[in-house]
């Protein structure tokens, strides 16, 4: 069997997901459980962007040890240099540049004429190669691009130092057939191309990313690129999780395997989902809720009397196992720990003893706390920051009835330490709450996007809240988890307000980057 590199870049262009907003914690947590799941390069993000994402790729670069972290650049020597600032502390730096190659996007967007791209090209690449040991170039919107000028301009590259060269799908437009052509032109007429390994980085605006990254698999790459569930910029970008897969179970077809562990699939898509608020659908290949599930009468039949005759994936293959009850209400702290530390969870004592202590609590309201109920706890802990002033609450009441208008009471300790208590009434009782917590802050916020969810089943689930918020122009997410809905809401709001305190002004360059 054949070893394709897996390139996981949902810390970068995963988070470039409308709506997706990371503060450093939670990247580095992200980050800490790619690398259990072994994808062999991690992008971190873009260092040039702002200096909250240098921060982030920084430590997660000093952080991570089992795998290359790197970072992506544009082909300015600023970018090069940040970039080289985050990454010089990690295991495996390598840098991810890129410049655009199709006719309309050198018309369009650069400016430039190919003679010029060419050269930016060259100069940017030989100037990375000063610093790091491995540069991967990528020829943004490859598939629209000339095939004649991408041979010549990848030849270059090549001379001027790239390790890996990228041929992305920049936009989603190519099609299974098409792609791997382009993977075969190039193997066939790039005169140095031998030792370089050939990327496929694809997008899903047509539904074809996961099948696309295969075909070029099959056509010579010997990387594939993508994030975890799928996300990423517009439609998202190739599903990993599906990819590696369909590489484990046709493994007759393609004749390649990955590194990853699988068995650690759902743990890190359960983590990215609920970090990024972007919730799996039921029906999601591989991850999904109902990707295991048998409705049918004679399909329930045949999972019985042997589990593949409907089933090519076992749920034990990606991590899924029975959701019993796995801590009671006589657990001590030291149990708690080492099923925080089976997680793959590393509390300081601070936050240990909260977790804790929410857990308690929980087991006196909850008959089962399961490991959906732990996994939420402790990764709200988990990317909590510590030591920084904040908005808490302190106390809630809700009046309301059918005919009478919902009014919310709140006591809230603001961050100099001061305890205020406003009430205000509104449409419906989370309404009520929000235009209580609105009086009560400082801060013009605006309410942009509310999603409800629980975490696992029954009338005593936890409510999940995650809520996209404009606070002082700056925009902000958050989330908040309760047995009860308008406490989970309140909490999701304020966790939002709170993430402002200490993140650092964001920067438009992320928007700039469609690679």
């Amino acid at each position: 069997m054949a070893r394709v590199n897996v390139f996981d870049t949902t810390l970068r262009d995963g988070e470039q997901s409308a709506g997706v907003n990371l503060n450093r914690l939670e990247k580095i947590e992200i980050a800490k459980q790619l690398e259990r799941l072994g994808v062999d390069i991690m992008e971190a993000g873009f260092p040039a962007s702002s200096q909250e994402d240098f921060q982030s790729v920084k430590e997660i670069a000093e952080t991570v040890r089992n795998c290359s972290v790197t970072g992506l650049a544009r082909s300015f020597k600023s970018d090069i240099d940040a970039a080289w600032e985050a990454l010089k502390g990690g295991a495996y730096p390598r840098l991810h540049v890129f410049l655009a190659t199709s006719p309309i996007h050198m018309t369009h967007k650069l400016k430039k004429t190919p003679e010029e791209v060419v050269q930016i090209a060259v100069e940017s690449v030989a100037y990375a190669k000063e610093r790091f040991p491995v540069v991967q170039w990528s020829a943004e919107d490859a598939t629209r691009s000339d095939y004649d000028f991408l041979v010549h301009i990848i030849e270059k590259v090549i001379d001027a130092g790239a390790d890996v060269i990228n041929l992305p799908d920049t936009v989603g437009y190519t099609t299974p057939d098409e792609y791997a052509k382009l993977f075969k032109h190039v193997k066939e007429n790039v005169p140095n191309i031998e030792g370089v390994i050939l990327s496929a980085h694809c997008h899903d605006d047509l539904g074809m990313a996961v099948s696309n990254s295969l075909s070029a698999i099959e056509a010579g790459a010997g990387q594939i690129e993508g994030t975890i569930n799928g996300i990423g910029e517009r439609a998202g970008n190739a599903a990993l999780e599906e990819v590696s897969v369909a590489l484990e179970i046709r493994k007759d077809r393609y004749q390649h395997e990955t590194g990853l562990v699988l068995k650690e699939i759902k743990r890190t898509s359960d983590l990215v989902s609920k970090l990024t608020g972007m919730q799996v659908p039921g029906n999601k290949a591989v991850v999904g809720r109902n990707a295991f599930a048998h409705e049918s009468g004679i399909h329930q039949d045949g999972v019985l009397k042997e589990a593949t005759t409907y089933e090519i994936i076992t749920p034990n293959m990606v991590g899924i196992e029975s959701n019993n009850l796995v801590l009671g209400k006589h657990s001590g702290r030291h149990a708690f720990k080492q099923k925080a530390q089976s997680f793959g969870f590393e509390l300081s004592d601070a936050k240990l003893k909260e977790a804790f202590d929410t857990f308690k609590n929980l087991t006196g309201k909850k008959k089962e706390v399961t490991d959906d109920d732990l996994f939420a706890i402790l990764t709200d802990k988990q990317t909590e920051h510590e030591d920084v002033p904040k908005y808490e609450l302190k106390a809630f009441q809700v009046q309301y009835g059918s005919i009478n208008r919902p009014t919310a009471t709140i006591l809230l300790t603001r961050p100099d330490g001061k305890e205020i208590e406003k009430a205000s009434t509104g449409e419906g009782s989370v309404e009520a709450i929000y235009n209580t917590l609105d009086e009560l802050l400082e801060e013009e916020v605006h309410l942009q996007d509310y999603q409800l969810n629980s975490i696992g089943k029954g009338r005593d689930a936890l409510a999940e809240v995650y809520v996209q918020l404009t606070v002082n122009d700056r925009t902000t997410s958050g989330r908040g988890s309760a047995q009860d809905v308008l406490e989970a809401s309140a909490q999701a709001f304020l966790n939002a307000v709170n993430r402002t305190l200490y993140m650092s002004q964001p920067s438009d360059l992320k928007k700039e980057v469609q690679l």
